[in-house]
């Protein structure tokens, strides 16, 4: 098993490397300006890039998942519901996908965009912009709904085992991992609220919107820039 986590600075976007014992690969969430890097990992590693996995429509940067496509063959991959027609599978809740002798179960998340999705590998749960440490993603653009983001965290997050490993697509603070028994106990925005307390929270963030949302959403509706 190989699993690496990766750090693109400009957008505080974690990309992550999953791999099986028999070179198998698959990426979650990468960032365009990166993909250099990423084939130089799996080249090292002796790995094979057999998916790239997004977990939304990116607001903040460029995924990286067409040009990866494109020096590998990968499948690129993405939920029905995000209405992005530049990937090669679309995913459902609860569908599984597998990469030589590991699987990944595909857990349906909507609230930050209709589409997001969360992958629960083995003892990891990578939870995209759903669930942050002690945060969560922003509702107010994308079609995001404050009720629906509620709902998918508390009944379909909070009820895996509380060592569940959480990795998210962005963190701002330098953290890197965290638990799901930690953020059912000490998350600010959602930790013992209930869901008007919630809404509330989260319908007064006030938050600037992403610089990059009106170059990143189009393209990311098609899988990412070309090379």
């Amino acid at each position: 098993m190989v699993f690496r986590q990766l750090f693109d600075p400009a957008s505080s976007t974690l990309t992550y490397l999953l791999a099986d014992d028999r070179g198998n690969a698959v990426i979650i969430d990468p960032v365009i300006e990166h993909v250099e890097e990423y084939l130089s990992l799996l080249g090292s590693l002796k790995q094979t890039l057999r998916m790239v996995l997004d977990t939304h429509v990116h607001a903040d940067h460029i995924t990286g998942s067409k040009k990866l496509k494109q020096h590998t063959c990968a499948t690129t991959v993405i939920a029905k519901n995000c209405g992005a027609p530049g990937y090669d599978r679309l995913l459902a809740d609860n569908d599984t996908l597998a990469f030589g002798t590991e699987t990944i179960r595909v857990i349906a998340t909507p609230g930050h965009t209709p589409g997001s999705l969360c992958f629960l590998w083995r003892d990891r749960l990578f939870t995209g912009d759903t669930l942050m440490i002690n945060a969560c993603g922003r509702t107010d653009f994308q079609q995001g709904s404050s009720v629906e983001l509620y709902r998918s965290i508390t009944r379909k997050l909070f009820v895996l085992p509380d060592e569940t490993l959480v990795y998210p697509a962005h963190d701002y603070k330098g953290r890197r991992v965290s638990s799901i028994g930690e953020e059912k106990g000490l998350n600010t925005r959602i930790a013992g609220k209930t869901e008007q307390e919630f809404v509330r929270i989260m319908d007064n963030l006030n938050l600037a919107t992403p610089e990059r949302i009106h170059e990143a959403v189009p393209a990311n509706l098609l899988g990412g820039g070309e090379t």
